[in-house]
């Protein structure tokens, strides 16, 4: 059995801790309610432009753009984004899992990092980091979200990628935070299940002004940036929701933990007066 010295030092520690753990979920809480109203502002928008763009595509016909056409040769990009940080529960491992349990072969792909902890899960996972813009997730702007696109679509047009993915996790709301895999390029018109037949007003073909290599050239990489910076406000607030749960979830464990130390304490208190008393009486008998 420990000592009360030991118990007590080690309470001292746990109860450090559980101040650093109050004060980190405060923070995550205010940064949280900041990012959550982002997420929510921003969100009808970026739902808005995929729904508007897969309408304009299944209206195209047949069209040989480069970003519509599938090729065989070049790697796979996948845009990643994580943290800064950790203490967050398994936001950031969750998006390493996922990129590792796709269907994306390690020797193909190309990791563009937005978030120093997937880029380093990814890196030790043998994923080569091709570009770490970590210092982004600071403070993520559309701006940004466009450099990283821009870099990546030159890639693309230049025929050493053929593939262009996003991993990031999706908010829902404060507690659940879902990761997700999303292929951005070449874009893939969705189905729409249960439809069989359009009427001819639906089955109209879009009509393009000047061209429709030129629109798609210029909508394209509108889209994928608008895609990419949805994801960085949704990935910041899901951040913090994890990190607010963590650093809950260790607050109340550190308080049960105490609450074990104090009762074991006061075991150990009381044996030690009991062996004091025992030796006083034994004493007093021998005396006698």
């Amino acid at each position: 059995m420990a000592s009360m010295r030991d118990i007590k030092r080690r309470k001292s520690s746990i109860s450090s801790t559980q101040q650093i753990t109050k004060a980190m979920k405060l923070v995550s809480t205010v940064k949280l309610q900041k990012a959550k109203s982002r997420a929510e502002e921003t969100t009808p928008y970026f739902n808005h432009m995929y729904a508007t763009v897969s309408s304009l595509l299944k209206r195209t016909g047949n069209i040989d753009h480069p970003y519509l056409n599938k090729r065989d040769e070049g790697k796979k990009v996948v845009i990643t984004i994580t943290s800064n940080r950790g203490l967050a529960g398994g936001y950031n491992s969750n998006i390493v899992k996922l990129i590792a349990n796709s269907d994306i072969p390690k020797e193909d792909a190309q990791i563009y990092a937005i978030g120093s902890k997937g880029a380093d899960g990814l890196k030790a996972k043998g994923y080569e980091i091709k570009v770490d813009n970590s210092e982004i997730m600071e403070a993520p702007t559309y701006d940004d979200a466009r450099e990283v696109c821009d870099s990546v679509l030159k890639a693309y047009e230049e025929g050493e990628v053929n593939e262009i993915y996003l991993a990031y996790t999706h908010f829902k709301n404060t507690v659940v935070h879902e990761p997700k895999l999303l292929k951005l390029l070449p874009v893939e018109v969705p189905e729409e299940d249960g439809v069989e037949e359009e009427t001819p007003k639906n089955t109209a073909l879009m009509s393009f002004e000047p061209n429709e290599e030129e629109a798609l050239a210029m909508i394209i990489p509108k889209y994928v940036t608008s895609l990419v910076y949805g994801a960085l406000v949704e990935a910041v607030a899901s951040e913090n929701g994890a990190r607010m749960q963590a650093m809950d979830s260790a607050t109340s464990n550190a308080e049960e933990m105490i609450s074990d130390l104090t009762l074991k304490y006061n075991r150990a208190r009381q044996g030690s007066i009991t062996q004091e008393l025992t030796e006083i009486i034994a004493g007093a008998d021998a005396l006698s």
